[in-house]
């Protein structure tokens, strides 16, 4: 059985949206085809002269565990596919949708995978004492490819652990572009630009924004998003400051972000279906009404240029698009971003040349054409994203004027980040808690 069909098949195996084949026998048409990705494979990706620096590990095998699941995990694989066929190297692939409990007891009960992707660097530093240290070459690659504010997202107590993997650009939010046309509105760069065409568009008779913080046993992690957001453009300094509790998550100028926030969110002539709705509106979906001119507004990260409806255009031009968090002080250019990191619980040398290759910018520009993905790796291109969204999200991250900051309840003890931050939004979003009450029962959740 050829390596090609042999990875469709393992694929295939695992999820009943994985690579396209008929049989496990010789590929019938290119191996391309054997993929279903929304992207290709860039032709520069197939010439194993590129590979050879890795050396050659016929038929050894890396394990690769992340939270990448269908065709997001496809478009993945598609994108190490002519790494493996010129290295020999066979990279199984597992994905979960319980990646934070998974990964204790898979290193708890001795059998963690060689490479996880991790989507949260205060979970990853709970196994730093099972990690590998970047090696000095990896460490010249993730230096060479990524800012200083990534790399130490990647970095415990000083030294590189991980270098990054793809980036989310989180301060968008989504408009109509034929909306703000038709009515003729600007896209606003402040704040207060914000709230006064907020106050206009309601004025008209439409509801400014739409919410949604529902998210399975995640919920309320977008909301936990908009006070981020806003903390940021209070300064780098505080939102640092904040995120590391050198100030308590209880300070007044926090408590003053979430009041901030509230101005949108509790306002029940901006909200569609009312604030009362929010934590019970899938995040998935809670921005589809804009379609229809229901809703002005959708604060959502760049990955839900992948979550409107089939048909949607998502373009500058198109149906829907995405602009800028507006600053809150003149000057500051600032990203709230996520992204996964590349860490590894394994020395051998197989393990170290996939690292390698994951912090490659051959890796990185593969990986932007297989399907919708976004990267900060700075040795892009931008404009060979898949979508425009990707592009303009590509192009912010790869900015080094750009400050960006990572999402802060993905950096929290996970005590915080992953449960009293996203219980508390939710119980503020209901009307259940004052923006005091809910910082104050964060703030004593944090572990001492």
């Amino acid at each position: 059985m050829s390596k090609t069909r042999r990875i469709s098949c393992l694929a295939a195996a695992a999820s009943a949206t994985a690579l396209a084949v008929t049989a496990c026998g010789a590929p019938d048409e290119s191996e391309q085809e054997s993929f279903n990705i929304r992207g290709e494979i860039p032709a520069a990706a197939e010439d194993c002269a590129q590979y050879d620096s890795y050396g050659d590990f016929e038929d050894e095998t890396v394990t690769i565990f992340a939270s990448i699941l269908d065709q997001e995990a496809d478009e993945m694989q598609a994108g190490w596919h002519y790494f493996e066929e010129c290295t020999g190297i066979n990279i199984e692939y597992e994905g979960t949708a319980q990646f934070e409990a998974d990964m204790k007891v898979r290193v708890d009960g001795g059998t963690a995978p060689d490479i996880a992707l991790f989507p949260q660097p205060g979970l990853m530093s709970n196994f730093k004492d099972d990690l590998v240290p970047a090696s000095d070459e990896l460490s010249a690659l993730a230096t060479e490819g990524w800012s200083e504010d990534w790399l130490a997202y990647g970095t415990i107590d000083g030294q590189l652990y991980a270098a990054p993997n793809s980036a989310n650009a989180k301060s968008f939010i989504w408009y109509s572009p034929q909306f703000f046309a038709d009515n003729g509105y600007t896209v606003p760069t402040t704040w207060d630009e914000l709230i006064a065409l907020s106050d206009t568009i309601a004025a008209a008779g439409t509801t400014p924004w739409c919410a949604g913080f529902e998210s399975g046993g995640a919920t309320g992690w977008p909301g936990t998003d908009w006070i981020e957001d806003i903390v940021l453009r209070e300064g780098t300094d505080v939102y640092d400051q904040w995120v590391n509790h050198e100030i308590p998550f209880n300070d007044p100028q926090i408590v003053s972000a979430i009041d901030k926030a509230g101005t949108v969110l509790q306002n029940p002539d901006y909200v569609f279906n009312g604030p009362d709705t929010i934590s019970s509106t899938a995040f998935q979906t809670a921005g589809h009404p804009i379609l229809d001119n229901e809703c002005a507004f959708y604060r959502m990260a760049s990955f839900y240029g992948a979550m409107w409806p089939e048909d949607t255009v998502v373009a500058e031009d198109g149906d829907v698009f995405a602009f800028r968090f507006p600053e809150t002080n003149a000057g500051d250019n600032t990203m709230l971003v996520g992204g996964e990191f590349v860490a590894a619980f394994s020395d051998s040398e197989a393990t170290e040349a996939t690292r390698q290759y994951l912090a490659s910018e051959l890796y990185h520009s593969t990986r932007l054409q297989t399907g919708p993905w976004s990267t900060a790796q700075q040795g892009v291109d931008a404009s060979v994203a898949t979508t425009p969204v990707n592009v303009f999200a590509t192009e912010i991250l790869t900015d080094p004027a750009v400050t960006v900051r990572f999402d802060g309840s993905d950096l929290m003890p996970g005590e915080v980040g992953a449960s009293s931050f996203w219980t508390g939004i939710v119980e503020w979003a209901d009307g259940a808690k004052t923006s005091q009450q809910m910082a104050d029962d964060i703030e004593a959740s944090w572990p001492q």
